[in-house]
């Protein structure tokens, strides 16, 4: 089939194929899978017209609601927090859609800059994870933080709920803070916030909603459990992304010699796919430890990084 925006011909099950298979892993860390959907067209499709990054963020449209409605019936969405990264983020969405259409339509530059993005936050959340014992015991404080979350999610039994709710005890201007498992997470809304407005911006240039970005940093940076903050992140990216498709749509007529908007059916395709993923990914979430997630996210956002840099080099 061929894809006109596109401008390549792929069977019509491979999309929804490659999406719920990524997709399925992603979400557990709070990523909705569109950061490795990229490399995915543009390296092996051959698609790096800037309307893919429109594409990738209308798959992001379709594939996300599943997964979020999974953590809010589990009751493990921060709404809080899902509020201060969409309200950082949609700004920078407007910008990084600018951005990429005006400064970044040559793929090779393209390919500069997200792997650069990738491979920093790949590189702090190796750190992250190193700085602990094998075991996930912080050598710092000699304990670990989560675990009677991994013990319980590692013995859970089908059907058991073994991961509570959380609990939002304050949110204002300046702090928000929430119980998950007995234990009391706080952070700075500012920092959350200027954070989100950064990731907003790069999210918008590199197609992404910004949820491969957002999440890491949460874990790294901040100390949240990833247990909390998948659902967050994820409806985060989804906000996120219809504004960053509106973005693209508004700039098109500007540049009629471009292809700025969504190739429709290529990103239906992709988000049916990873619909499925992400739903079944967000229900078997809890039965992973946080330290496997946390090295696939790691190892994914690394290796894609690498691979960019690679294309770039022309290794």
């Amino acid at each position: 089939m061929f894809f006109q925006t596109a401008g390549i011909e792929i069977s019509p099950w491979i999309p929804p194929l490659v999406a719920f298979g990524i997709s399925f892993f992603t979400s557990m860390g709070g990523v909705s899978g569109a950061f490795l959907l990229l490399p995915f067209q543009v390296s092996i499709l051959g698609y790096t017209a800037p309307s893919v990054s429109a594409t990738n963020q209308l798959f992001n449209i379709i594939a996300i609601p599943g997964g979020a409605y999974r953590y809010h019936k589990e009751g493990r969405m921060v709404w809080p927090l899902t509020w201060v990264i969409a309200a950082g983020a949609l700004p920078g969405v407007f910008i990084g859609a600018f951005v990429r259409v005006a400064y970044l339509p040559d793929p090779k530059n393209f390919k500069l800059f997200a792997a650069c993005v990738l491979l920093y936050t790949g590189v702090r959340l190796i750190q992250s994870l190193l700085s602990k014992n094998s075991d996930g015991t912080n050598r710092a404080s000699g304990e670990n933080p989560f675990q009677d979350i991994i013990k319980a999610a590692s013995s859970e039994k089908p059907g058991d709920k073994a991961i509570p709710a959380v609990e939002v005890t304050h949110f204002n201007l300046r702090r928000l803070g929430y119980k998950f498992y007995g234990k009391q997470f706080d952070i700075s809304f500012p920092g959350v916030f200027t954070l989100s407005l950064i990731v907003g911006i790069i999210g918008g240039i590199y197609g992404i909603g910004g949820g491969a970005i957002i999440a890491p940093f949460l874990v790294t940076f901040f100390g949240l459990p990833v247990y909390s903050i998948a659902g967050a992140a994820l409806m985060g990216t989804f906000i996120t992304s219809v504004a960053g498709v509106a973005s693209y749509l508004a700039i098109a007529p500007f540049y009629p010699g471009i292809s700025v908007g969504p190739d429709w059916f290529l990103g239906i395709l992709f988000g049916l796919g990873g619909m499925g993923g992400i739903y079944l990914g967000a229900r078997c979430q809890k039965h992973v430890p946080a330290g496997a997630i946390k090295w696939l996210l790691a190892g994914i956002i690394t290796f894609t990084a690498l691979k960019y840099l690679a294309d770039f080099c022309g290794l």
